[in-house]
């Protein structure tokens, strides 16, 4: 069946995963500042991300129309809707700070006892393996890239679920519509004769 429009494919494009791995440090950030912690940032990055994700094709599209991108203005306008959404969803007043406090900042530094005591410890010997030794040899198997398209794939797969979700309610809505045309005809048929 040919489309006027194509549908939306169920993987994410390439160009999605790129865009998703040059903003997503920054959009972590900005959605910790606005909610005013880490511990709510994260599904505010993949809600606004899922929300770039739907209107993804259309806005390449006007991009490419327009001759520059839109995509950046959309993705910051999102969040901040996403936030004022967000905020009025809670039950507590949000606070949000500035800059990180200096108890956030110690969450990674050991305590001195703890940095004394592994000063001091004594140094075991360790049984290593040949594996071990050629570790350091082999090139690494960490990819930084994998925790960017994980991203990208969760805000695609939840966009693909609702633009599911909106082709289902269109053809509902176009089957009552239709049945609904169909028995006023009949009935003005029916009195006609």
């Amino acid at each position: 069946m040919a489309h006027l429009f194509p549908p939306m494919h169920d993987e994410p494009p390439p160009e999605f995963i790129a865009f998703v791995a040059d903003r997503l440090a920054g959009l972590r950030e900005e959605a910790a500042r606005l909610s005013g912690g880490d511990r709510y940032s994260d599904a505010l990055a993949i809600d606004v991300l899922t929300d770039l994700a739907v209107h993804w094709r259309r806005l390449r599209w006007e991009g490419w129309l327009r001759g520059h991108d839109v995509t950046g203005p959309y993705l910051a306008h999102r969040m901040e809707e996403r936030t004022k959404q967000w905020r009025e969803e809670q039950i507590y007043p949000v606070e949000v700070t500035v800059g990180p406090s200096a108890e956030a900042l110690d969450w990674y530094r050991p305590s001195p006892a703890a940095a004394a005591e592994t000063e001091e410890a004594p140094s075991r010997a360790v049984a290593v393996t040949v594996a071990q030794r050629l570790a350091d040899l082999l090139p690494t198997t960490v990819r930084d890239e994998v925790g960017v398209v994980a991203e990208a794939e969760i805000a695609w797969v939840h966009a693909y679920r609702r633009y599911v979700w909106w082709r289902y309610t269109r053809a509902g809505i176009g089957v009552v519509l239709l049945f609904g045309y169909l028995v006023h005809f009949m009935s003005a048929a029916s009195s006609a004769a």
